[in-house]
């Protein structure tokens, strides 16, 4: 036998070899009992070369485009708080209920993004764009009639969220305009789950970067009436941003029609098992990120609870931490992509080293990151913050955030690792379970009701995501997720 047949021979007899695991007969490595029993990453601290060349190569374009995401989003905020504190809260609640809002088809993402990197580790590239057509037909299915209700109730909502008249005018129109968007929004994350599943981020990235600037142009032009424009304030805000949202959708179909067409991308429709598949993935996640959403809103309303000064001040602080942590969502995303094809060959324990292998790239990183806000909270909160009583209000709780970010980054990898494995129902469980039973009854207790205010708010939050990072690494060491069919 030649030496390459030898090598082909030993090839297909590892890819028997992994393809044929079942739970019962699981090699030492990848049994359940056994990761759960392991003593924690393993390695140590360090990474091997060849592995974090890896997570950048996959997790760096993903951390690019979130990043610029969130700055342009800071941005904007900055361009809303020139109009004042009210118009600033009423950006902040509403921008959060129209997140609640989406968040019923951003979920699509997790079930495209698992199915995709999945169906790439088996060798199915001819397939991995056919669970993208089965997650845009979702999408619209649940989109259009949800968003025209939800657009005759948007006046009511703010109405219902805060109590401050000048804040509701205002948040009204703004989140009807969001709402308009419902639609791209769901489509734009089910095309990202799969750029990011098959290991193409830059096309991810590329479309983002075109986005975000189109969202500061179009937001400058209306809210403040440049170039014979009408200047529409925090409405402005509104529509350029779902202007610019739509835009990005048209940049993803032009993608997906060059560069997917041979992975079955609007070629063919999906077969029943992958709808009900990408049903019982996606569903779970538009849930958690449903109730994510609504747990944010919730404590929006909280703070709003305190008073009109703490709101625009929470909702600054949010913005700034987003430029911190979306970096760990961005490396989560890498994680579920790698834990996702690890499992389609088989190699369910290469799939469990590489989520802690990103933890440990992701927290060295975020904690970098988190220095600024224990160091510097002042200037930072100042480029946004231009009422002095807010911007007091804010600096202790930005050091608060900073301190916390650690788990932040444990919790963003390996709740998005589970995600890639399947193990969407988990992920919910634990997000809701935690969010809702926890930290919003522990921040209303702090906050309004014995007078801790915004640092009351903020303390429970950190503790909050402590708690739920301590739980998703507890079920990724237990190891069940390397057995959920996808």
């Amino acid at each position: 036998m030649t030496p390459r047949a030898a090598a082909a021979e030993g090839a297909r007899f590892h890819s028997r070899r992994f393809r044929s695991i079942k739970p019962g007969m699981a090699r030492r490595s990848d049994s359940p009992g056994l990761a759960a029993r392991a003593p924690g990453p393993g390695g140590g601290f360090a990474v091997r070369r060849d592995r974090l060349r890896t997570i950048l190569a996959l997790g760096l374009p993903m951390v690019g485009g979130m990043t610029s995401q969130t700055v342009f989003n800071l941005v904007d905020t900055a361009m809303v708080g020139r109009l004042g504190p009210q118009a600033l809260a009423a950006v902040g609640i509403a921008g959060f209920a129209g997140f609640m809002c989406a968040a019923v088809v951003m979920g699509m993402s997790a079930g495209v993004q698992a199915m995709a990197a999945r169906r790439k580790g088996e060798g199915r590239d001819e397939e991995t764009a056919v669970p993208l057509n089965g997650g845009l037909a979702l999408v619209l299915a649940v989109s259009i009639p949800l968003s025209l209700v939800l657009t005759a109730a948007a006046p009511a909502l703010i109405e219902f969220l805060n109590d401050d008249p000048e804040v509701a005018a205002l948040g009204g129109p703004y989140l009807q305009a969001r709402l308009a968007g419902m639609a791209a929004i769901g489509m734009n994350f089910a095309f990202r789950g799969y750029w990011n599943g098959i290991g193409r981020p830059m096309v991810y990235l590329r479309t983002l970067l075109a986005m975000q600037a189109l969202n500061v142009a179009f937001n400058y032009v209306l809210i403040f009436g440049a170039l014979g424009f009408p200047a529409l304030g925090t409405l402005g805000s509104g529509i350029g941003t779902t202007l610019a949202t739509w835009a990005g959708t048209a940049m993803y179909f032009r993608s997906g029609w060059r560069g997917a067409r041979g992975a079955g991308f609007l070629t063919r429709l999906p077969r029943r098992e992958t709808m009900l598949t990408m049903a019982r993935l996606s569903a779970p996640a538009s849930v958690q990120q449903f109730f994510f959403a609504a747990g944010f809103t919730a404590m929006m309303w909280i703070v709003g609870r305190v008073g009109t000064a703490e709101l625009a001040a929470a909702n600054v602080l949010v913005n700034v931490l987003l430029v911190a942590i979306l970096p760990g969502l961005a490396m989560g995303l890498a994680a579920a992509s790698l834990v996702g094809r690890s499992l389609g060959r088989g190699e369910r324990d290469a799939a469990r080293l590489w989520a802690w292998d990103v933890v440990k790239v992701t927290a060295a990183a975020m904690g970098v990151l988190g220095l600024p806000m224990i160091a510097l909270p002042g200037p930072i909160l100042g480029a946004f913050l231009h009422d002095p009583e807010a911007l007091a209000l804010a600096e202790a709780p930005l050091r608060i955030a900073g301190a916390a970010i650690l788990a932040d980054a444990v919790g963003m990898v390996l709740m998005n690792a589970l995600n890639g494995a399947g193990a969407t129902r988990s992920v919910m469980a634990v997000s809701i379970g935690v969010q809702w039973l926890l930290f919003l009854p522990a921040a209303f207790l702090a906050g309004p009701v014995l007078g801790f205010g915004l640092l009351g708010v903020w303390l429970c939050h950190a503790g909050w995501r402590a708690v739920q990072a301590a739980v998703f690494a507890a079920l990724w060491r237990r190891g069940r997720w390397a057995y959920v069919r996808v």
